[in-house]
């Protein structure tokens, strides 16, 4: 394991105990979860969404405006599968194909 020394403005060196402290987690832990969620795209969870929305509202995120789509209602969904049960089925397509 590395460490690193970062100089840090006074203010922000609070702010990140403050926040590191209502999550009651270490300074270092908390830090290491925001890095992490910065740099490994595979990275999921509350902290990266919460880095994401900060970056974006900073103006400092690459894809800031990604568009959100509301998922589609029990009634929709219900429709797209009786229109997807029409028609031919799939392995009788494939039968078909090696006969």
């Amino acid at each position: 394991m590395s460490q690193l020394t970062l100089r840090l403005p006074d203010r922000l060196a609070s702010q990140l105990k403050g926040a590191a402290g209502a999550k009651g987690q270490s300074v270092n832990r908390w830090a290491t979860e925001i890095l992490r969620a910065a740099v490994d795209p595979s990275f999921a969870g509350s902290v990266a969404d919460e880095l994401r929305e900060r970056l974006a509202r900073a103006g400092l995120l690459a894809n800031a405006h990604r568009s959100k789509r509301a998922r589609p209602g029990p009634q929709a969904v219900a429709r797209a599968r009786a229109a997807a049960s029409r028609g031919r089925r799939l392995s009788a397509i494939v039968s078909a194909g090696r006969g």
